[in-house]
This record gives structure tokens, C-alpha cells and sequence, in this order.
């Protein structure tokens, strides 16, 4: 455990893992986004039949990326690559690691699935609203475990500019609290069925 530790820390240290302008924006984009996600909570109008699922739903988006907003900085996932480096050379299969890197992709894919079919079964009746948030959620958790698996070549590709310098990183990351932010701001709100009646539809 010792040996595990010592080498962890010495190729990671904690720290702000993105200080540059694109990071930080990544960061209040996570946090506006579960601000939106906690209003929904809070404020939208659900029908009866699913409102409790629905309150669910976006109380777990809230907590999802508020912890993903922490993690940005902190790079947790750098820890975890780390420490799966550190045992492929301590236990002496750091020679078969793309093996386990492809086995780690394909136990993703299989929880992504997993949870994608808990959160249709959640949310049924409701994916009119859902679907975009539900789609968002899956893509940002995919991407950030991808990240975590520690693939070289995937890296590359994260690190490429795009259109105006922006990385191809902060495009793909975007992607799924963009769309999460989407679904919540077609919420109906409470202001609106206060004043016009509305009550939602599933």
C-alpha cells in the first residue's frame, strides 16, 4: 500500500488541474447548469403522476455537476489514472494495459447503458421534457470516465484546437450541460402556471 501511495503522489500531486480560460469556464458552465438543474427542482411545474420521478431526476443532474464543477478543477481523474498506472507497473502488467484500458471503455459502456435504461425506466412518460437532459447526463459522465481511462491517443485528440483555438476538450465537455440546460429551461415554470394556467404535460 506504501509502494502504491509513494507512487501515486509522486507523478500526482492535487491541485487546479485547467487554470486557463477555457477550464474556469468549463467550472461556471457546471455550476450554472446544476443551478438550472436545482431550480427545475425547486420551481417547475410537473403533472402529478411524475413529479416525484422528475424532482428526482434533476436533483440528482444538480449533485452530478456540481461534482463534476469541483472535479474540473481538483482533476480527480488524473488521481485515478495515476493510480491504475502505478499498479500496472507494481503488479507487473503495465505491458497489457491497453488490454485493461479496453476492458475499463467496455464496462462503461455497459454502466452508461445500465443507467440510461434505469433513467428511461424513471423517467417514463416524461421524455418529451427528459430526453435532452437524460441524453446530457450519460454524454458528460461517458466523457469524463473516458478521460479517466488514460488513453494517449484520446488525450491527443482533446487537446487539438478547433474553431477560434477553443480545444476540441471544452467542445465535447460542453456538449452535455448544454444540453442539459436546454431541457431546463423548457421546464414549465411555477410563475407561468400561476399566471396562465399551465400545468404541463407528459
Amino acid at each position: 500500500m506504501q509502494d502504491i501511495y509513494s507512487c501515486v503522489f509522486g507523478t500526482w500531486q492535487p491541485g487546479i488541474g485547467d487554470p486557463t480560460w477555457q477550464g474556469w469556464t468549463t467550472v461556471a458552465v457546471y455550476l450554472a447548469v446544476a443551478a438550472l438543474a436545482l431550480h427545475a427542482v425547486c420551481r417547475a411545474v410537473f403533472p402529478a403522476p411524475s413529479a416525484r420521478r422528475e424532482r428526482i431526476f434533476w436533483s440528482l443532474v444538480a449533485l452530478v455537476l456540481l461534482g463534476l464543477a469541483i472535479n474540473k478543477q481538483l482533476d480527480l481523474q488524473s488521481a485515478l489514472t495515476a493510480t491504475g498506472r502505478c499498479l500496472a507497473k507494481l503488479q507487473g502488467w503495465y505491458g497489457q494495459r491497453r488490454a485493461v484500458q479496453t476492458e475499463f471503455i467496455a464496462a462503461i459502456g455497459t454502466l452508461s447503458l445500465l443507467s440510461l435504461i434505469g433513467l428511461l425506466w424513471l423517467l417514463r412518460g416524461t421524455l418529451r421534457r427528459s430526453a435532452p437532459a437524460i441524453v446530457g447526463l450519460c454524454f458528460v459522465s461517458g466523457f469524463v470516465l473516458i478521460r479517466a481511462a488514460g488513453f494517449h491517443h484520446f488525450d491527443h485528440l482533446l487537446g487539438m484546437p478547433t474553431l477560434l483555438s477553443v480545444r476540441a476538450n471544452m467542445v465535447l465537455e460542453l456538449t452535455g450541460p448544454l444540453l442539459i440546460a436546454l431541457a431546463a429551461l423548457r421546464l414549465p415554470r411555477l410563475r407561468h402556471s400561476q399566471g396562465h394556467g399551465i400545468a404541463g404535460k407528459p
